[in-house]
């Protein structure tokens, strides 16, 4: 099967940096978050963070599935590993570091975030390992986890059988999450477990409707990867629609359109975490719209620091919720936000650090690299030193090389 050459796309590290900084910007306590938190209708960073995440995962690795299905599997699920696995380690600072200075320094912030775990330490730690309990800031990578986990089977069903059954599949789970899908697996869980943590402390996201930001995203990096980009068929009357759909939205959001179509007044129908039926009609024609203005979108971001961090992606990410912790213990009182001197100092020296941070870890996988390509040269070099003789000599002296 003739494959085209699948080229390098830095703007989508470029992309994915950007999201990082929309998030970091989002989560840091500072009066800022209230101007980046959903500013163009009701697309959120976390949303356009998955969503790439997944897309970048089905491009690059529906090809290399066709040709070693197994070894894909090991990568991917090696790959969840190393995630779940800073995962845990951020649990470990949350648990530790963070709850003593909460309990001792009686920070509400912080206390707030991790009230279960200080009420019920032993079940909090349980669930944690099991990804069950997932405190605020700390349930992204769980899902992030979980959906890494499941995608090689969802490449390979889609390599033998197409991309129509799961799409469908997607589209069914995300309708069933609409209607208590959520919390009739949370009951059998908890009843299966005797772990007795409540549906809010599993995390804020709705997994059973998230996946299917996911999938999209899985979807459309596999074809694009095979030459087919779905979002290219899209009729110029499609986008033609989108734009004054994309317009409402944005009135809705900045409450422009009156007091019957507000965020509050709509309701669960614009929830981010249920990704309610009005969220997904707005994401989709944002998608479209940008798509279509992708030469001018992905000149803005292909810059640094974004190309950066966005390839040191997990990284950036676990120092990040470091930063919030960070800025969380620095509020008093009834304070929710930082400002003044307080909240520009925080954020210079959180942005400085995620940038280090990003430019050692790709320094660390060039040199990798590098060396890598020093051994294959050497290794090559070797091979061609091995002195004609007799087939008996050529296979030892061979053997002995490897």
């Amino acid at each position: 099967m003739y494959l085209p050459k699948l080229e390098r796309r830095p703007e989508l590290d470029a992309l994915r940096g950007l999201f990082l900084v929309w998030m970091t910007l989002t989560h840091l306590p500072t009066r800022f978050s209230d101007f980046v938190n959903q500013p163009i209708g009701f697309v959120s960073s976390a949303e356009g963070f998955v969503f790439l995440s997944a897309l970048l995962v089905g491009r690059i690795y529906i090809r290399e599935l066709m040709q070693d299905e197994a070894g894909v599997h090991r990568k991917l699920w090696k790959r969840s590993l190393k995630i779940y696995s800073y995962h845990l380690l951020m649990l470990t600072f949350a648990f530790t570091i963070a709850a003593m200075f909460a309990v001792h320094t009686h920070k509400a912030a912080l206390t707030n975030l991790l009230d279960f775990y200080l009420a019920h330490p032993l079940v909090a730690i349980v669930g944690s390992v099991l990804l069950l309990y997932c405190p605020p800031l700390l349930d992204i990578l769980p899902m992030y986890v979980t959906f890494l986990f499941f995608t090689p089977l969802l490449l390979s069903t889609a390599m033998r059988h197409g991309w129509r059954k799961i799409l469908a599949a997607s589209s069914l789970v995300w309708l069933l999450a609409q209607f208590g899908l959520r919390d009739l697996v949370h009951n059998w869980i908890v009843h299966l477990t005797h772990l007795r943590i409540p549906l809010q402390e599993t995390g804020a996201f709705n997994l059973f409707a998230w996946q299917g930001v996911w999938i999209a995203g899985l979807w459309l990096g596999a074809q694009s990867a095979m030459g087919v980009m779905p979002l290219r068929k899209i009729p110029r009357w499609a986008v033609a629609a989108s734009i004054p759909v994309c317009l409402f939205f944005i009135g809705v959001r900045h409450g422009w359109l009156g007091p019957h179509l507000t965020e509050q007044a709509l309701g669960v129908q614009l929830d981010k975490w249920q990704i309610g039926p009005l969220r997904v009609l707005n994401l989709v024609t944002f998608t479209i719209v940008f798509y279509w203005l992708r030469k001018y979108v992905l000149r803005l971001v292909s810059i640094e620091p974004f190309l950066t961090l966005g390839k040191a992606s997990l990284h950036v990410f676990c120092a990040h919720v470091f930063f919030v912790f960070v800025g969380l213990a620095l509020l008093y009182g009834e304070v929710s936000q930082l400002h003044g001197v307080t909240a520009v100092a925080l954020m210079a020296v959180t942005f400085t650090a995620l940038i280090l941070v990003a430019m050692n870890e790709v320094r660390k996988r060039r040199a990798g690299r590098d060396r890598e390509k020093m051994r294959r040269e050497d290794m090559g070099n070797a091979q061609q030193s091995i002195p004609p003789g007799p087939p008996a000599v050529l296979e030892c002296a061979s053997a002995v090389q490897k």
